[in-house]
């Protein structure tokens, strides 16, 4: 084989192979902050994809951030912070929620992912 033919087929093979990791597959980044009973923000909003890194904060007293369709269960105490990673595979909306029971209100703690 020549070399001119080489380097195409690699230059090629390198373009292929970057249009389909870029493809959705960025990292989007949010700060959830739980606090009085709500999440701030309250909605998040992603491309399919998306690979999705979350730090929860729970400022107030122990808060969790819970959604079935991602299978996310994670908890943090007052004042604790958790990260975690998710990719956002289906496209929709999907309710977020403290699962906690240590006050009434807990359980109207809600937000939404909305994934495009």
């Amino acid at each position: 084989m020549n070399r001119p033919l080489i380097v195409a087929l690699v230059a090629a093979v390198s373009v292929i192979g970057l249009s389909a990791r870029g493809r959705g597959q960025g990292v989007k980044e949010f700060t959830v902050v739980g606090n009085d009973h709500e999440f701030s923000p309250s909605r998040i909003e992603v491309q399919k994809d998306d690979l999705v890194k979350i730090t929860f904060t729970a400022s107030d007293m122990p808060h969790s951030f819970n959604n079935e369709r991602y299978r996310i269960a994670k908890r943090a105490g007052a004042g604790q912070t958790v990260t975690f990673e998710f990719r956002a595979d289906q496209a929709g909306e999907f309710e977020f929620y403290c699962n906690l029971k240590q006050d009434d209100r807990c359980r109207n703690m809600k937000g939404r992912l909305v994934v495009r």
